[in-house]
């Protein structure tokens, strides 16, 4: 029943694991199995460092002492020793050398201990079914989930509806034994097909579906000639199959491509390509031991069935499900098929992969735990819960956020000011606790411009991640339309940001969070014509009360700098008077739910539309974050409305002090303009800090 797997807890589908294969190469080179008991929860490796999130919201380690240091610094291999397509061949070797049996679960050791109430995660493998099509993914995967991975031996003939069985069966089972927990299923391709068909059958269970590049578009695929071929080809010709699968996926021949593109110096490009032609060579033994001839016309001709049973099916998923689709998947029309499952399932969202092959999950580049984060699909409960599910950025995840944004900070250079206790401003951050809860209260810029700056600067001086109240629409839709796609917006998922509500409100003090929260809104980001720096406030104490219940620190800040990168040309009110845009302004706020609905006035105003804009030579983006304020000891005092006001009122007073006092100091900054910075930056070195005004 068991089988001796490189690096796999190995346990029969449907069971639980409770033992675990321990290999380790004696000095002969073969490798020796040992078995020994460990309990259910135990199935990872014990001997990696778990993380943990602290109540301020910092991602963390834990030392074996009991201390804790922060996580900084390094790239991404660094961090997690992150696999390549080499080891993925190598341990699909291992997993063929060791076959026999039927379909079974296995969880990787190299899946590291996890945090609490981890939810469970099954990987339902490809055409190959090795079950190792995760393996770029299983060590960060493993820090967040319970993994299994269902394995088809190479010879198992097991009918499509059996392995639906299968799984449902272990899906049932393990939500009797976690009932509040949800279940993922990450399909690839046909297993997708799988992971369908098994939410059409348990509409009533909390299904979590990650689906790339689903065959239930087998009808339409390049592979369907390969029928009647593989029915006349001698067996001698076979070995021209997988090589023809291995063009199709895109893999080896996008690592041999890359090689290339590089521009290394000629010796390093000749020592990397011979590396890639390598891998290539070893992909195609692989492929031809997993998918011989037989193997091969069975699975395709199962495909077919399965393609078949899910799309008869589709209307009965209720499953959050997101497909991940490839822009250049030579196998199946994967784009197309996105389109069309956004459309028949309840609910269903899609990230893109425009340069990207059949093989998404094994290409360089594709994050599946960014993925997850990004797309808000993270949750160890039957609703998402924005403070605890939270998971803070690693470095190498802020790096390749950062990166998207970072034009803002080169070409602006912020001023970060920060006012200490005894009053004195100080260039950087030190003036804002490490600790929170802290509430940041301000201006929001023309369009945003300051978040990326801010969140960021916050992130590399102070190791803090500011959890931004933002608007619904960059979560959500009423309907689909012209809006950007919500892709658009998971950088700043990532980066903490959250829809506006009291709940979420409170959930992130009560976690001791640090929180942006702009009350001017969409109102104040989207300002007309004349109206730069000008508060558009509630009248309403919206903020107070909440912060003083939890004994948050207040601290209001201005921004300033809008006015310095662009000029305003076509405003709401000019957009409004030409007929064209007005009912495409109508089009655009029909797509998101509205925001103060109750209120009056122009910050009830929420229209969506995007204002016209001259760009300028980019001037300098200036911040100050004034003195804190604090409300710990006050909750009773501040418990009367009047009270309540009175501190609102000082807070937006503050706000527009701060934004007066960069005004004025701004004009006495040498290096206010971009040619200036660029002379200071060319002589002292592109990563030295500009100086600014005396303070």
């Amino acid at each position: 029943m068991f089988m001796a797997a490189t690096g796999a807890v190995v346990f029969p589908a449907g069971s639980s694991p409770i033992f675990r294969l321990q290999i380790s190469p004696p000095s002969s080179g073969n490798f020796k199995s040992k078995r020994s008991v460990l309990e259910r929860v135990s199935v990872s490796s014990t001997e990696q460092t778990p993380s943990s999130i602290s109540e301020n919201g910092r991602l963390e380690k834990k030392q074996e002492s009991g201390g804790r240091v922060a996580e900084r610094g390094g790239d991404a291999e660094a961090e997690y020793g992150l696999l390549k397509l080499k080891d993925y061949l190598e341990q699909s070797k291992d997993m063929i050398r060791s076959e026999g049996g039927p379909p079974r679960w296995f969880s990787p050791l190299e899946c590291g201990s996890r945090l609490n109430n981890s939810p469970l995660l099954l990987f339902l493998p490809g055409l190959d079914g090795v079950g190792l099509g995760l393996t770029l993914h299983h060590q960060r995967l493993g820090e967040i989930f319970d993994i299994w991975c269902l394995h088809i031996p190479v010879m198992d003939r097991t009918p499509f509806t059996d392995l639906v069985d299968l799984v449902e069966r272990t899906v049932q089972s393990e939500n009797c034994r976690s009932p509040k927990r949800p279940i993922y299923l990450v399909g690839e391709s046909f297993g997708a097909c799988l992971a369908l068909s098994v939410a059409a059958r348990n509409p009533d269970i909390d299904l979590i579906l990650i689906l790339s590049n689903p065959a239930t578009c087998f009808s339409k695929s390049q592979l369907q000639p390969l029928f009647p071929l593989m029915q006349i080809i001698p067996e001698q010709l076979h070995f021209s199959m997988p090589y023809i699968l291995s063009l199709m996926t895109g893999n080896p021949l996008k690592m041999v491509m890359a090689t290339v593109q590089k521009g290394l110096p000629l010796q390093q490009t000749v020592g990397d390509l011979s590396k890639s032609v390598g891998a290539l060579s070893s992909f195609l033994s692989v492929l031809s031991d997993v998918l011989p001839r037989e193997t091969l016309l069975w699975k395709l001709q199962m495909v077919r069935s399965a393609s078949a049973y899910a799309n008869s099916r589709l209307h009965a998923v209720k499953a959050q499900t997101l497909i991940l689709s490839s822009g250049r998947d030579m196998l199946l029309p994967s784009a197309e098929e996105a389109e069309r499952l956004r459309h028949t399932l309840a609910k269903c969202e899609i990230r893109k992969f425009n340069d990207s092959g059949h093989a998404l999950l094994l290409e360089d580049g594709v994050d599946l735990v960014m993925i997850i984060k990004g797309s808000s699909f993270y949750r160890r409960g039957r609703y998402i819960d924005y403070a605890s599910d939270y998971i803070p950025p690693t470095p190498s995840e802020f790096k390749k956020v950062y990166e998207l944004h970072r034009w803002s900070e080169v070409a602006t250079s912020p001023v970060m000011l920060s006012t200490l206790e005894d009053g004195k401003i100080v260039r950087g951050l030190g003036g804002i606790p490490s600790e929170g809860p802290v509430l940041f209260v301000g201006y929001h810029m023309l369009l945003g411009w300051e978040l990326a700056p801010l969140v960021a600067r916050f992130w590399e001086e102070k190791n803090i991640v500011v959890r931004g109240i933002a608007h619904p629409m960059m979560f959500t839709r009423l309907r689909e339309g012209n809006l950007p796609e919500l892709s658009t917006f998971d950088s700043y998922r990532i980066m903490g940001a959250v829809p506006v509500s009291a709940t979420n409100f409170y959930r992130l003090f009560a976690s001791k969070s640090h929180v942006l929260l702009y009350p001017g809104g969409m109102r104040e980001a989207l300002h007309r014509k004349g109206e730069e720096y000008k508060l558009f406030w509630p009248e309403q104490s919206e903020f107070v009360r909440m912060a003083a219940r939890f004994g948050a620190t207040i601290i209001p800040f201005g921004a300033v700098g809008e006015d310095d990168i662009g000029q305003l040309v076509f405003d709401y009110d000019d957009l409004m008077k030409i007929p064209y845009f007005k009912a495409g302004i109508a089009d655009l706020t029909e797509e998101v739910a509205q925001l103060r609905t109750d209120f009056e006035g122009e910050v009830a105003n929420q229209d969506v539309h995007l204002p016209i804009i001259l760009p300028k030579l980019p001037g300098r983006f200036y911040f100050i974050f004034g003195k804190p304020i604090e409300t710990k000891g006050r909750k009773q005092e501040l418990r009367s409305r009047e009270k309540a006001h009175e501190l609102y009122l000082e807070v937006k007073s503050e706000v527009e002090k701060c934004i007066a006092f960069l005004k004025e100091k701004r004009e006495h900054d040498p290096y206010r303009g971009l040619l200036p910075r660029l002379i200071f930056q060319a002589t002292h070195g592109f990563d030295s800090e500009v100086p600014t005004f005396e303070l």
